[in-house]
């Protein structure tokens, strides 16, 4: 499938088509939430690698976890400074979350808004987007649209240039009773989130 523009990469999103476009670590491979499966088998992907939520702002991805209105505050102050950015918050899932975003484990979801103009530009338009890297299960993220196009021939891809990004994984920060629990340290500093 040839590069599209963003009108046309927005319209295939929304009626369910994998897209990819820019953000701020790497180019995403993006679905639809309820057409997650569809990523995995594009990428070959074990479901034990879940995919997160990737929204324009914090407002249009709270509704997807569950969660008191302390834990709920706790989580806003985490991000007041660091979204957009590199930190993923792994949170208690919502009734709304399909369980194909996270096969092994569907009680929980990863949540991120980027530090990229054009991803929040795109997810503005298409509502948040389960997401990963683009490229095959186990192998290094593609970072040009041409490669992603031959890479994921089904797939829409953004037909802009890249920009550079901070070649620094967002940090995943996962809630529990007990505060947080840091599975990938990254761009953002494990000891700046606060707890309740």
């Amino acid at each position: 499938m040839p590069l599209v523009s963003e009108a046309e990469l927005v319209a295939g999103a929304i009626a369910g088509k994998l897209a990819s476009f820019p953000t701020d670590t790497v180019p995403a491979l993006a679905v639809r939430p309820d057409c997650a499966a569809s990523i995995f088998a594009a990428k070959q992907r074990l479901p034990d690698k879940p995919l997160i939520l990737m929204g324009a702002t914090a407002a249009d991805l709270w509704d997807y976890a569950c969660g008191s209105d302390l834990e709920r505050a706790a989580w806003a102050s985490a991000v007041r400074n660091d979204w957009p950015g590199q930190l993923t918050l792994v949170l208690p899932a919502g009734s709304n979350v399909p369980p194909a975003v996270n096969p092994n484990d569907p009680s929980t979801i990863g949540l991120r808004v980027p530090d990229s103009d054009f991803a929040r530009a795109i997810l503005a338009a298409t509502g948040p987007l389960a997401t990963t890297s683009a490229n095959r299960s186990g192998c290094a993220p593609l970072k040009t649209p041409e490669a992603i196009a031959r890479a994921f021939p089904d797939a829409l891809v953004l037909d802009v240039a890249v920009p550079p990004s901070s070649g620094v994984p967002s940090t995943v920060a996962k809630w529990t009773k007990a505060g947080w629990e840091i599975l990938r340290h990254g761009g953002v500093a494990a000891d700046s989130l606060p707890t309740i």
